[in-house]
């Protein structure tokens, strides 16, 4: 069975960069590109109207800006994931962008691939932090300076995987394959994929073997997700 491809609204006020992006998006399988916006307010509207799966949204948004659209946006669908693209990295853009709750950050400039895999990963309920953002984010807590929004951010640093990638990665440092943590986890491998792919990434490591050995060297696997499998 066809998998249902993914429903995405662009949110870029620059017109020949929105352009070039729907171009690429809309050539990748299982992507559709079914609204876009060209202010904050009107991508606040259009949330209202389409049903969705993902926003893609630039933080220069002109009216409200891109930052308190994503409130606005989880205000009115809290599961909706938004992934944030973006030129500035400054701290303290990251610390609001938390506080707003979006799922994930990159910087303007990343390569195609890596974007379609932090779009494809922030819709599977992963979360996808630049690097840089993830650098950022670590000197403000090593320094004087202090992110608020909770817990998120510090958590991101302890661990940067999410709960359901901690699952994944336990099974995968179990022996266990795609298929078998699929049926293990009642979801489908196509998103196991996703996430495994998320994992290799946020832990910086070429393949499942050295995801599983630093897993353990780090304890990023709860010792009960271990025990069992």
């Amino acid at each position: 069975m066809k998998s249902s491809p993914l429903r995405i609204l662009l949110a870029e006020d620059d017109e020949l960069f929105r352009l070039g992006l729907q171009m690429r998006l809309q050539q990748e399988a299982g992507l559709q590109i079914v609204a876009e916006a060209e202010d904050g307010e009107t991508a606040v509207q259009l949330v209202k109207q389409h049903p969705l799966d993902l926003v893609l949204l630039d933080v220069g948004l002109p009216g409200i800006g891109g930052i308190e659209a994503c409130r606005r946006i989880k205000q009115l669908q809290p599961n909706l994931p938004i992934l944030v693209l973006t030129s500035r990295s400054e701290k303290n853009l990251l610390s609001r962008l938390i506080e707003a709750g979006a799922q994930g950050y990159c910087l303007k400039g990343i390569p195609a691939e890596s974007l379609i895999l932090a779009l494809r990963s922030v819709a599977a309920g992963a979360s996808w932090w630049d690097q840089t953002a993830t650098t950022e984010i670590r000197a403000a807590f090593q320094g004087h300076g202090v992110i608020s929004g909770g817990g998120g951010a510090l958590e991101l640093l302890e661990n940067p995987l999410t709960k359901r990638e901690q699952e994944i990665l336990a099974l995968v440092a179990a022996g266990r394959t795609n298929q078998e943590i699929a049926e293990t986890l009642y979801i489908a491998c196509g998103t196991v994929r996703v996430h495994v792919h998320a994992i290799l990434q946020k832990l910086e490591v070429r393949d499942r073997t050295q995801a599983a050995i630093v897993a353990i060297q780090k304890g990023l696997v709860a010792a009960e997700l271990l025990v069992g499998h």
